[in-house]
This record gives structure tokens, sequence and C-alpha cells, in this order.
């Protein structure tokens, strides 16, 4: 169960970020391409957000948002 753990909380992190930083929650039909390709975008920005705080924690800076 624990590795499970480890790889769920890793791959939950980047729902939290565009569901509740980026206020994603709902959407409305606007074709199967500009969905999909909104959700990449919001998923991308999410991994660099994630990604720039864990290379702040690493430098020792302290990340403001």
């Amino acid at each position: 169960e624990r590795l499970k753990a480890k790889v769920r909380a890793k791959v939950e992190h980047p729902f939290h970020v565009v569901k509740n930083l980026f206020h994603y929650r709902k959407t409305r039909y606007r074709g199967l391409t500009k969905n999909t390709a909104q959700l990449f975008s919001l998923f991308g920005f999410a991994n660099l957000l994630l990604s720039k705080r864990h290379l702040m924690r690493a430098h020792g800076i302290n990340p403001s948002c």
C-alpha cells in the first residue's frame, strides 16, 4: 500500500493545482480537440509550477505561491 500511496501522491498533485489554483472544475463542451488542448496546457502549466516550487525549495528559497 505504501508503494501505491507514493505513486498516487505524485499523480494527484497536478490535479490539485489545476482544480484549486487554476479554478478548473467544470468545463463546457467546445469540441474534443479544444477541450483536450486546454487540459494539456493546464497540466503543462501545473507541471511548471510544481517544478518551480521544487527547484526553489532545493535552493533554499521560500516559494510564495
